[in-house]
This record gives structure tokens, sequence and C-alpha cells, in this order.
């Protein structure tokens, strides 16, 4: 049981007016979101619902070749697992650690109990469920029709939004697997960006060096998914102004 929520980074659980949070506290458990930890396969009943504080979670669609491609993240602006506060559901995507931080972790039940005498906690379920759903959608048709290098930009420039470095550590295969190419292309777009001086790639790692750089060649879903969540969710990447879920629910 968690004792203390401060400092709390979770901006999900940061928006909820301190009655509703109380519904929570007694069940949230800290824990370690370790890189390469894998949280959900298709198909497992969602039992657990994580919200980081930092670190990052890419939800992965798989093919039945082994095929994998990256189809949203998470990070504290959210929560992996909410629409179990509804009722039960099974994942439909992988759910794995891409960059390390940290969460907190509570039973779907004790979630659905508090989901269902909270009129905050429903608004900002429904809202990160749209958000979260707007994120897919626009990953869909960028995957489709954007090249690799702004795709590669996008990816950056998410991740960055969701951890406290300009250091994102990974793997060739893990960056291939998420952009949905082959280890040869992720190699020769990083390189390219790094011709750039828009980042530092070096053996699983990524540093990046010119956020405004790649923000001009990034393509425009970024800015699109960005927008969505800045609409319907508090503060989803510290921002000065926050939407208050008791008022606009």
């Amino acid at each position: 049981m968690l004792g203390s929520l401060h400092p709390l980074k979770n901006r999900l659980l940061s928006a909820l007016p301190s009655e509703d949070k109380a519904l929570l506290v007694p069940y949230l458990t800290p824990m370690e979101l370790d890189k390469g930890r894998l949280l959900y396969d298709p198909g497992d009943t969602i039992d657990q619902v994580y919200f980081p504080n930092d670190g990052v979670i890419s939800l992965m669609t798989l093919m039945e070749s082994g095929a994998a491609i990256e189809s949203a993240t998470i990070g504290r602006e959210g929560a992996l697992g909410l629409m179990a506060a509804v009722a039960p559901r099974q994942s439909l995507s992988r759910a794995i650690v891409q960059a390390p931080g940290s969460a907190l972790r509570i039973a779907a039940g004790p979630l659905h109990d508090a989901w269902t005498r909270s009129a905050a906690l429903r608004t900002l379920v429904d809202r990160h469920n749209e958000a979260l759903f707007g994120h897919a959608i626009q990953s869909v048709a960028c995957n489709a029709l954007h090249a690799v290098e702004a795709r590669f930009c996008r990816w950056l420039l998410s991740c960055h939004d969701r951890i406290d470095s300009n250091t994102v550590s990974l793997t060739q295969e893990f960056l291939a697997d998420m952009l949905g190419v082959q280890r040869t292309t992720v190699t020769a777009v990083a390189g390219s960006l790094q011709n750039k001086g828009l980042i530092r790639y070096r053996r699983g790692v990524v540093d990046i060096l010119d956020r405004n750089g790649l923000e001009a060649m990034t393509c425009e879903c970024y800015a699109a998914v960005r927008r969505s969540y800045e609409r319907l969710l508090p503060d989803p990447f510290g921002d000065e102004e926050a939407l208050d879920v008791r008022a606009r629910g």
C-alpha cells in the first residue's frame, strides 16, 4: 500500500480532486518500469492498471508472422489498461516498457469501484480513452503514408515529451519494431539525423541535441496527436494551462 503520493508525476492522478484521489490511494502500489518489461500480451486479462510517473510504455500491434509495429505510447500523461475501470477487458496489443521509469499500479477491481463513485474519474477515463484511440488511428495513417525519417522524428519527440532526459536508451531491434522497418533502415535514418546535428546515435542510446530541428522534420502527425491530448487531458505534457475535469466534465 502507498503511504504518500508526493511527488506525484502522473498527470491523470494529479488532476483528480483530493476526495476522488483518496478513493485510489489505499490501493496504489509503487513499482519500477524496467526497460523491456512485458506488461501485457494480446488476449491477456487486464487485471492491473499502470499510472506511469515517468518512462514510456509502447503498445505494439502483432502479426501472425511475428512482425510488430508500435500503435501508441503511454507515459505520465495517461495510464495503461485504464479501460478496465469501466468493465473487465482483455488487452488488444502487447504492452512493453520502452523507456524505464516508475509507476503506480492498482488492481482493476478497486479502480472500477472508484470509477462508480467518482464523476471526475469517469470524465478522465473517457477523455483518456478518446485521446489514446486518436493516437492509435493517427499512427495507422502515419505508418502508411509518411517517410521513415519523419516517423522516427515523431517517435523521438513523443518519447521526449514523456521523460525528464534528452537521452533515450533503446536497441536498434526495438527501434526497427516500433517503426516497422529493417535494422539497416534504422541505421541509415539515425545516421542522417546525426549528420544534420539533430541527434547523437550510439549503440543502444539516442541523445536529442536539437528538438526544434526534429520538430521541423517530423510529419503533421506529431502535432495532431499532441493537440488531441492537450484538448482532452489535464496538462498532459506540463503546459501552463490545464483543463479542469470538475468544471468541464
